[in-house]
């Protein structure tokens, strides 16, 4: 995983509640287990019509918000099943950062996992950089994860709280892999002992 930097751009504005994994990555998407390639799908029944063409109107199809990195949304982000093909998603599209009111606890921890910074503030906090993120190119909102600040175009900034384990994975670009790849010494160790002491088994 790589590891996570501060992040600056374009943040995208979804002002709707209850945005679910079906929403995010659509259940016919799942059969693949591969991280990428699952960018294009993002969102896609609302990103596209029954014939497969872009929906105007949608946020990440207007020329201003195909390149964001943020998504400003509603309250309950990624709430429905567990998926974990909905952060690969995000993520392969280019979504870095998610801030919102709140977060359904199994996609907030899979966030994590997968290089992806869920940020939760006050309603009033997300309501301002909603409507910041509103302006399109001419905003640019700025994450700093070591700080734990989020700041809007016009440089006011919102703090925010994150478990300190989890912010040194991200910093350290540690998935479970990694943080297993930093035992590898003491995991030699362990079998060579075992196998010593146990060769029956």
């Amino acid at each position: 995983m790589e590891k996570f930097d501060n992040v600056s751009g374009v943040a995208a504005p979804m002002p709707l509640i209850n945005i679910d994994t079906d929403m995010i990555i659509p259940k016919q998407f799942l059969k693949t287990i591969k991280r990428s390639g699952l960018g294009v799908n993002l969102f896609d029944e609302m990103r596209y019509d029954d014939n497969g063409d872009e929906v105007a109107d949608f946020v990440l199809n207007q020329p201003a918000y195909r390149n964001a990195q943020i998504i400003v949304a509603g309250d309950n982000f990624g709430c429905g099943s567990s998926r974990e093909h909905a952060p690969w998603a995000l993520k392969d599209f280019g979504i870095s950062v998610v801030i919102s009111t709140s977060f359904a606890d199994i996609f907030y921890n899979n966030c994590f996992k997968n290089g992806i910074l869920p940020v939760v503030l006050p309603k009033e906090a997300v309501d301002a950089l909603m409507e910041d993120a509103g302006k399109g190119e001419n905003a640019r909102i700025a994450i700093d994860l070591e700080n734990q600040t989020v700041s809007a175009t016009d440089g006011t900034e919102f703090a925010f709280e994150v478990d300190a384990f989890k912010k040194h994975c991200l910093l350290n670009g540690l998935d479970d892999i990694g943080l297993t790849m930093q035992k590898v010494d003491a995991i030699a160790t362990f079998e060579k002992t075992y196998s010593e002491t146990m060769p029956w088994v």
